[in-house]
Parts: C-alpha cells; structure tokens; sequence
C-alpha cells in the first residue's frame, strides 16, 4: 500500500491523536524514570513510529537537527511542572523573527503506578506554533512599540543593550536597521539568553487557538 505524503495539517491531526491514545497508555520501561530527557526520547521515537508507518517523510532527529525536516518542524516535549526546553542558538535575531522552523509541542505530567510498576503520560497539551509565532514575546512587543512611537535605530540599539542581546555593535545597528524597515511579528515564546536558547511555552500553551499560528492540537 502507497503511503500518504505527510503535511503539517497531517501531522497536527496525528499529534493529537497519539497524545489522546498516550494518555490513556501504561508504560513499564518510564517507571521510576525521572529524567525529562528520557521521557522525551520515548515519547519522540513513539510517535516517529506511529507516523512512520502511515506517512511518507524524510525522517530527522535531534542530534542532526529537525524532527521534520522537510515540513521545517521540531518536536518538543516538556513537563506541565515547568514548560521549558532547550535548542541551538544560531544567531541573536531568532529572537526577533523567530527560530527559523515551527514547533510542535507535547505537554506531560507523568504519573507512576506503585502496585503495577507502570508509568502514564497524561498529554495536557498538543500545541503547534508556526514558525512566524517562535520569537520572544517581550523582545517583539517592545520593538513594536518603539517603531509605534517614532524610535529610529538609536532607539532599537539601546533596547538590545537594555535586553542583552547577544550582538556586538555592527551586528546591533544592521539588525536596528532591519527591524526598521522589516517591523517583527509578535512572538509568543520566551527565550532566555543562553549558550543555548532556553524557550518557556507557558504563553503558547494559554494563546493556543486564540492567536493565529498558534493552535492547539490536543
């Protein structure tokens, strides 16, 4: 049997799907595991497997760069306890217009059971942010005010020094001119400055299926 091309509208609809069947599922092999990483790993390569066998894609991974590659999108899995996940930091203006590629975002809370020695993932939240929505919610509404307001570059520059970002001054003033003449979409994640980016969904996860290109899958 031929199968299916995937599509992100495709890939949407299997995310939540996977998550409504993963929280009603009781995993031996997650007992007792208290590392996020590994639970991460499990829930990744579950759901690479599920798709795998119905879908047709080029099939990426953390360690070489997307999830999906050709869909220009990564797989994020965080607990509900504290939102957050890490990935590479390629250069300071993915603050501003966003890290390049879209997210699709598994949300857990992940519950043992002592008497069967199984674990359960319960799934609180799918949420796909496309990659016009991956920049920093502060670092992007401020800069829309400064340009509401009239601010010319010097305005901008001194608003990088104030936020840190990671630029030296030639790189200040031609990101200053972009944001110029190229104002930035409003962003809805949180990233802190790091040697990698440290992103926090906690605004994604509450804007989902209010703000467009944030929607909420499961």
């Amino acid at each position: 049997m031929t199968k299916q091309n995937l599509t992100i509208d495709l890939l949407c609809k299997e995310a939540g799907l996977f998550a409504a069947d993963e929280s009603a599922h009781d995993e031996p092999s997650l007992y007792g595991v208290t590392d996020g990483k590994a639970v991460g790993t499990y829930l990744e390569h579950k759901f690479q497997r599920n798709l795998s066998e119905k879908y047709e894609y080029v099939l990426g991974s953390s360690a070489k760069g997307l999830d999906f590659p050709e869909l220009s999108v990564d797989i994020k899995v965080t607990s509900i306890k504290q939102p957050q996940s890490s990935c590479p930091f390629r250069y300071a203006q993915q603050k501003i217009y966003g890290l390049g590629y879209a997210l699709l975002v598994f949300v857990y809370e992940k519950s043992d059971n002592n008497r069967l020695k199984t674990s359960r993932l319960h799934i609180h939240h799918a949420v796909f942010v496309d990659q016009s929505r991956t920049a920093d919610f502060q670092t992007t509404s401020g800069l829309r005010k400064i340009l509401e307001n009239n601010g010319n570059t010097d305005d901008v520059i001194a608003f990088f020094s104030e936020r840190m970002l990671p630029v030296d001054e030639i790189q200040a003033l031609e990101l200053a001119e972009k944001v110029i003449s190229n104002p930035p979409e409003i962003g809805y994640l949180t990233i802190s400055n790091a040697l990698q980016w440290r992103l926090q969904y906690s605004r994604v996860i509450q804007e989902a299926g209010i703000v467009s290109g944030i929607s909420k899958v499961y």
